[in-house]
């Protein structure tokens, strides 16, 4: 992550200097996380190499505000986009075991409920956490979440959401400035024009911040195809991308065909 970063303030505010996480140790319902899945790769990383990625075993996945009312509002991304990353971010969570916690701003109000199969596949999740706020516009201003997310004992937080210059963004830079180490994931969050998100993007990624996508976040938590639950993780890529899941069609039945004509 901080070669990442470095790269990203030169690029879009010239500055060099990134935020370390700060170690921290609570909790009380803190995940035991498993270990990188590194046996399947050729070469150990160095510990350099491994920091250049983002650590899947500290991390904690915030999906804020994804309401059906302000779906109606996004403009830089189109919803059925929106909503796919959004379900495969969640997907991909449950399956590195990474925590998962989530809000909703004024579900009763205009904003709207949480798209229905988010608040689906979350609420049968016994471990995902779904935090009720009291009107604040930032989640990082409801004291039940924070606790929640300090209850993980984790210090890499995955952020997406709607609106990405309002709701992904206020977290994404008081959570930075109190030491945590802060990833945004573009493509599974949405905002009212390009120009807001842009914006927003510039005004993360000059805090230290690193935007990235939806495909990002998976092959890095995925790492390697030699691993015992490959196909599981190659029917994650499908759902991020259906041209991928052509790709697994076409090859599934390539290799159907040839045990026929065996």
């Amino acid at each position: 992550m901080k070669s990442l970063k470095k790269s990203l303030l030169a690029a879009l505010a010239g500055a060099s200097m990134i935020m370390q996480p700060v170690a921290f140790t609570t909790a009380a319902y803190a995940q035991e996380a498993k270990p990188l899945h590194l046996e399947g790769l050729s070469k150990e990383p160095t510990e350099a190499a491994n920091a250049a990625l983002y650590d899947p075993t500290d991390a904690v996945l915030l999906l804020l505000d994804h309401q059906t009312g302000l779906f109606q509002t996004v403009n830089d991304i189109s919803i059925e986009e929106l909503r796919r990353n959004t379900m495969a971010l969640a997907k991909i969570a449950q399956q590195a075991d990474i925590p998962i916690i989530y809000t909703a701003s004024e579900p009763n109000g205009s904003n709207g409920p949480l798209m229905d199969d988010l608040a689906e596949l979350l609420e049968a999740d016994e471990d995902a956490q779904y935090i009720a706020r009291q009107g604040e516009v930032s989640s990082w201003d409801n004291a039940d979440f924070v606790e929640a997310v300090e209850a993980t004992g984790r210090k890499t937080l995955v952020i997406a959401g709607v609106w990405t210059s309002v709701c992904v963004a206020f977290p994404a830079l008081q959570a930075t400035a109190e030491g945590y180490d802060v990833v945004v994931v573009m493509d599974a969050s949405g905002d009212v024009s390009k120009l807001a998100a842009d914006a927003a993007m510039t005004r993360m990624a000059a805090a230290g911040i690193a935007p990235v996508t939806t495909n990002t976040i998976l092959s890095e938590t995925h790492r390697t195809w030699n691993r015992p639950d490959a196909a599981d993780w190659g029917a994650l890529y499908g759902e991020v991308s259906p041209g991928y899941h052509a790709v697994t069609e076409s090859f599934n039945r390539a290799q159907e065909a040839a045990k026929s004509a065996e």
